[in-house]
């Protein structure tokens, strides 16, 4: 598959396993998961067929690895930024002293007043390694990169979730938690 269609099917995957299921006509359950074969079909007619092994591809291509299979290789799931209602089941871990977090200039002045908020997803998404801040900061422009003081919050009470493809969750940043604004 090129690099191109690998995109725009991992785009696609997102939207219906994040974001939209009904659009397609697919349930997820409490989990997100969905039965690999209700998927394919669904796409299938939605005009955008996808075989098994090119579904296999695109999972195990994603850079971000935004997808995986259940032990049994037959349901499927995003790993984390569902705008719909699921319970990933993700438990309670200790952050690293300090996470990262990529926006743009244009978000700080909200940030500075509110703190990262999870806006439409369920969760505030952080990085463990400034790099990945960088790169999800720089989709929408230059990158602004903010820390984000893990320790105190996990000392103050905040729960952190870490997901099977590393990125740190939690409710909400307060902007007193974050440094680089």
């Amino acid at each position: 598959m090129d690099e191109q269609r690998l995109v725009r099917t991992s785009k696609r995957l997102s939207r219906h396993l994040r974001h939209a299921p009904a659009e397609i006509g697919l349930v997820l359950d409490s989990a997100g998961w969905v039965e690999v074969s209700a998927l394919l079909a669904a796409l299938g007619n939605h005009g955008r067929a996808l075989t098994r092994s090119e579904l296999d591809e695109v999972v195990a291509r994603n850079n971000k690895r935004r997808f995986e299979f259940d032990a049994t290789g037959t349901r499927i799931r995003a790993s984390q930024g569902h705008s719909v209602d699921v319970d990933l089941e993700y438990r309670a871990s200790t952050p690293p002293d300090l996470l990262y977090h990529g926006t743009v200039a244009a978000a700080l002045s909200g940030i500075r007043a509110e703190g990262l908020r999870p806006m439409r997803r369920h969760d505030v998404h952080l990085s463990a390694d400034l790099d990945t801040a960088v790169q999800v900061g720089s989709r929408r422009g230059k990158p602004v990169v903010l820390t984000v003081d893990a320790a105190a919050m996990s000392r103050d009470g905040h729960v952190f979730r870490v997901s099977t493809n590393g990125v740190w969750l939690v409710a909400a940043v307060p902007p007193g938690y974050l440094t680089g604004l």
